[in-house]
C-alpha cells in the first residue's frame, strides 16, 4: 500500500504580490540602530505590528526575525541575573530552554500533564525556589496551557509567566487567544508553521517595560539607551533580531487568512479523530470545555498492551507514505548539555555552576519520559494539505496498519 499526500502551502498570489511591491520599492529593510523613528523598523514592519496588536487585542506586538530570537529577547527583558532559575517544560523545541542559557540563567524542568502534554502546574509548584524568576509554558501542538492554574501557583510571588505559543497562533483559552494571557508571549512564523513568513516571530505583551526592553534587545539597544535611566540598562546587549520588509508584507497577508485556515484544519482533524476512534488501543486528544486546538501536531497515545508494536506501527506508516508519523517527541532535559558538565576551556558553563543540582538525569520528568520512551506517537499534520481526501487517506493508512499488525480490543 502506498499513499501520496499533498504538501501544505499557505502561500498564494496575495503573498507574491505583497513581496513584489516591497522589492519594487527597493526598501527591503528600514531598521536603523540609532535615535530616530527608524529604530522601530520600516513601513511594512510597523503596519504589520499595528495589525497584530489589534488582532491579538494587546498593547504591543513586536516582530522579530525568528521565534528563537523572540524567546531570547523575552528572557532578556525580564529582571534577571546570572544564576536565576526559569522553570520550563521539557516538551517543546530546544530554543525554549537555550534562550534561558543565553542570559546565563538556569532552566529547571517541570513535568508535563499526561492528557494535554503541556507543563503540569502541580509540578511547577514543586520546582519553585527563591531563585525562580519566571515560568515558560508552551502551548504544545496548538493546545493552550492552563494559564489560570499557573497564575494560581505563582500567586503574589514576583514570578513572570511567559507563553511560548509558537504552535498556537489562533487557539483559544476561555474565550481569549493564547499568548495574550501571560506577562509576555509570542508566536513562530517559520516555514512549517500553520502560517509562515519563511522565518519570523512575534512577541505580544501589555507590559510597557517588557515591551520597551524587548524592542531594545531586538535592535542593538545599547546604542540607544539613556544612561540617566539605569533601570533599562540591565541586559541591554542588543542583537540584530529585526524582521525584514518582505517578511512583514507576507506576514500581513498570511494573518488575513489565519482564521479560515484554522477553521478548516479543526474541521478536518476532528473528522480524522472521529474515524481514528474506531480503531482500538489508542488514546486521542480530548478538548476541554472553553479550550480550542490548532492541531499543529495530532498527538496519539498507545495503550500499554501494544507498546511492543509502537516502532512497527510508525515504521509501517512511514513506508506507506505518512512521513509525518514519529515515535515519541522530545525530552529537553536529556540533551547532552543538561546531562553532562560541559566545559569551555577549564571552566564549566554557568548553568552547570559545577553543581550536580543542575546536571540533570532521567527520572525528574517521569510523565514526559514515559510518553517519549514508550507510548507516544506524533502525527505532524502540519505537513499536509488538509481536506476530505487527505483525511480519508490518513484513515486508510492507519486502518491498514492496524489490520496488518492484528491490533484488536
Amino acid at each position: 500500500m502506498k499513499i501520496k499526500l499533498k504538501r501544505y502551502n499557505s502561500i498564494g498570489i496575495e503573498e507574491l504580490n505583497a513581496a513584489k511591491r516591497v522589492v519594487s520599492s527597493g526598501k527591503l529593510s528600514e531598521f536603523v540602530a540609532g535615535n530616530s523613528n527608524d529604530f522601530f523598523g520600516g513601513s511594512n514592519v510597523k503596519k504589520f505590528e499595528k495589525y497584530l496588536a489589534k488582532f491579538y487585542g494587546v498593547k504591543y506586538a513586536i516582530t522579530v526575525n525568528s521565534w528563537t530570537s523572540g524567546l531570547i529577547a523575552i528572557v532578556g527583558s525580564l529582571d534577571i541575573e546570572p544564576g536565576d532559575e526559569i522553570i520550563v517544560t521539557p516538551w517543546t523545541m530546544c530554543a525554549t530552554s537555550t534562550a534561558i542559557l543565553h542570559w546565563n540563567c538556569i532552566p529547571v524542568f517541570a513535568d508535563i500533564d499526561e492528557n494535554t502534554f503541556n507543563i503540569d502546574p502541580n509540578d511547577v509548584r514543586k520546582k519553585i525556589t527563591s531563585k525562580t524568576k519566571a515560568i515558560i509554558a508552551a502551548d504544545i501542538f496548538g493546545y493552550p496551557c492552563d494559564i489560570d492554574a499557573l497564575k494560581k501557583v505563582v500567586g503574589r510571588k514576583k514570578i513572570k509567566i511567559i507563553t511560548d505559543s509558537a504552535q498556537a497562533p489562533y487557539s483559544f483559552y476561555k474565550g481569549r487567544l493564547t499568548g495574550t494571557l501571560s506577562d509576555i508571549g509570542g508566536f513562530s512564523l517559520n516555514f512549517h508553521k500553520i502560517i509562515n513568513t519563511g522565518e519570523g516571530g512575534i512577541i505580544v505583551t501589555n507590559n510597557d517595560n517588557l515591551a520597551k526592553r524587548a524592542m531594545l534587545i531586538r535592535n542593538h539597544g545599547e546604542v540607544r539607551v539613556n544612561t540617566k535611566n539605569k533601570s533599562v540598562l540591565s541586559n541591554i546587549i542588543g542583537h540584530n533580531f529585526r524582521m525584514g520588509e518582505i517578511e512583514a508584507a507576507i506576514g500581513l497577508q498570511q494573518y488575513k487568512k489565519l482564521k479560515m485556515i484554522v477553521k478548516n484544519r479543526t474541521l478536518m482533524i476532528n473528522k480524522l479523530i472521529i474515524n481514528l476512534k474506531k480503531l482500538p488501543n489508542m488514546k486521542l486528544p480530548k478538548i476541554q470545555k472553553n479550550f480550542s486546538h490548532n492541531f499543529y501536531v495530532l498527538p496519539i497515545v498507545l495503550n500499554k498492551n501494544i507498546l511492543n508494536k509502537r516502532s512497527t506501527i510508525v515504521k509501517l506508516l512511514r513506508q506507506i507514505g505518512i512521513d509525518g508519523a514519529n515515535e515519541g517527541y522530545v525530552n529537553l532535559h536529556t540533551l547532552p548539555m543538561f546531562t553532562q558538565k560541559i566545559a569551555y576551556g577549564k571552566k564549566h558553563f554557568p548553568w552547570s555552576l559545577s553543581n550536580k543540582k543542575y546536571v540533570y538525569k532521567k527520572g525528574i520528568c517521569k510523565v514526559a519520559e514515559e510518553l517519549h520512551d514508550k507510548t507516544f506517537i506524533s502525527l505532524e499534520v502540519c505537513l499536509y494539505d488538509l481536506n476530505k481526501k487527505t483525511v480519508n487517506k490518513l484513515m486508510k493508512a492507519f486502518k491498514f496498519v492496524w489490520q496488518k499488525l492484528k491490533i484488536e480490543k
